[in-house]
């Protein structure tokens, strides 16, 4: 019988008594470090100019062609092509080990202007005309609608426990270091990629968010081809990157909030953003559990299934009114519910095919026909592109890395999570989709920030089979017994 592997040592651990004091210590440094350093980054960017041009929407010379008999078509055919082509390289993604959605977000980029528009443009503008752009629009806002209820379904908070203060430190340390390095990098980029009616505080604060986004969703696709899902190291990378995903968007949230808003309305948002959370954690959520706990999957009527439904479409309207996206209520609502329930199974089985399958690449189509590769022209801005990677790898990788040790963790373990929380993936282009949908950021700098986005998910798989053994190695038995092992 195979010797069990050695319990991590955590700070938390009962057995280490002065490790909890100099946790809140470092993490209390950590948020104040990070508040100070932002508004001096703040200060010196109020100095910046940026170009007077105005940052218009990619969408904003496409007509809808309503009353168009041929409009259904355009759609459909739309569809067919995305399918098709997505997920074709999803599975060649797929046989050379990499997350299907890569070659479905690779999908969409070719069918858009960048490289079939280039190529054969009476073909782009059969397949993806620009009237079928605010169809797409609507139909992939309400896939990725579904998609985040479905994040917000696998959240897992028995992920946290007996680990919780080193779950917590890691996790925002890899959300802290890349937000202030993108608010750093934000100073180079506001004034050559920006325009001059867009704050420099937005611009800094979404950047801090587009350099610090983990994909939760891809990450545990990652882990479960590796079979590491539930091994010490995959189990402590899914509890950092729910825990980092759930700050991420409410930072995004604040971000939303002063962009609408303005600096002089954003605390209203965040007031409102903050009563409705409260609601939905100490009221809604305990009614919840006790009237969804009493269905078991068998059970779930039509009259279950369509109160959810409403409930979520619901959550979604009133976050879209209180200021902030619409995806975060759709979110939270999904956090609440309980993950290992008869509701949230049965949600996530039958609908996940759907939304991945149909819904979402009508959003990598959208996100396609927006991303412009041409507009990164001229080796100045390709350079910028290399840094703005660099950047975003270097942050995420690097304050991972450093929490990780803090913590106790060994040099190859801390390596191999860090990697694994640089996946950025699906839900960084939904960050960034809103970025440009409130013209915090260009045309141009959406196309260097997908392209980011793409290199380091690619980059996870081949970095983590250095860094990790195999899982048949018994030399690294800790590395795949599972955590809770006794």
């Amino acid at each position: 019988m195979m010797d069990q592997p050695n319990p991590i040592a955590f700070p938390d651990d009962p057995s280490q008594p002065n490790s909890l004091r100099r946790t809140i210590v470092a993490y209390t440094s950590m948020v104040v470090g990070a508040v100070v350093l932002f508004w001096l980054i703040d200060s010196a960017g109020s100095y910046l100019t940026a170009p007077a041009t105005t940052i218009a929407p990619v969408s904003s010379a496409i007509e809808p062609s309503s009353g168009k008999p041929n409009a259904l078509v355009h759609v459909l055919v739309a569809l067919i092509a995305v399918l098709v082509v997505g997920r074709s390289l999803a599975m060649l993604f797929r046989l050379v080990g990499q997350p299907p959605v890569i070659g479905e977000v690779v999908g969409g980029i070719i069918l858009g202007p960048s490289v079939l528009g280039q190529i054969w443009p009476e073909a782009a503008t059969v397949v993806l005309p620009p009237s079928v752009a605010p169809y797409l629009g609507v139909i992939s806002q309400l896939g990725v609608i579904l998609y985040m209820f479905l994040v917000g379904l696998e959240l897992n908070p028995g992920l946290l426990r007996g680990k919780a203060q080193a779950t917590v430190t890691i996790a925002h340390a890899s959300i802290a270091v890349p937000f202030l390095l993108g608010s750093v990098l934000a100073l180079v980029l506001y004034p050559r990629l920006s325009s001059a009616d867009v704050p420099f505080t937005s611009f800094a604060l979404f950047m801090g968010i587009a350099t610090s986004v983990t994909a939760f969703p891809v990450l545990a696709r990652i882990l479960s081809d590796r079979r590491m899902q539930r091994t010490s190291l995959g189990v402590l990378a899914l509890g950092c990157a729910a825990m980092g995903d759930a700050t991420a968007w409410c930072l995004l949230a604040f971000v939303v909030g002063i962009a609408q808003a303005r600096v002089d309305g954003a605390f209203l948002v965040l007031g409102l953003t903050a009563a409705y959370i409260a609601v939905m954690i100490l009221i809604v959520r305990p009614v919840a559990t006790r009237i969804l706990g009493r269905f078991d999957e068998d059970r779930l009527t039509p009259g279950v299934v369509g109160g959810v439904f409403a409930a979520l479409l619901l959550s979604a309207l009133t976050t879209e009114l209180i200021g902030i996206h619409a995806i975060f209520g759709a979110f939270l609502l999904g956090a609440i519910i309980p993950h290992d329930g008869a509701v949230a199974r049965a949600f996530t089985r039958k609908l996940e095919d759907l939304v991945t399958v149909l819904l979402l690449p009508a959003f990598f189509a959208f996100t396609g026909m927006r991303t412009q590769i041409g507009l990164v022209s001229g080796s100045s801005q390709w350079l910028l592109c290399a840094l703005i990677l660099l950047v975003a790898t270097a942050g995420k990788f690097g304050g991972t890395l450093a929490a990780a040790r803090f913590t106790g963790l060994g040099w190859r373990k801390s390596a191999g999570l860090g990697v694994l929380m640089n996946t950025r993936g699906l839900m960084e282009l939904i960050v960034l989709n809103v970025g440009l949908d409130l013209k915090i950021i260009s045309p141009a700098l959406f196309a260097m920030l997908v392209l980011m986005a793409l290199i380091t998910t690619i980059a996870t798989t081949p970095i983590l089979r250095l860094l990790t053994p195999q899982p048949t190695d018994a030399v690294y038995a800790d590395w795949v017994m599972p955590l809770t092992a006794k």
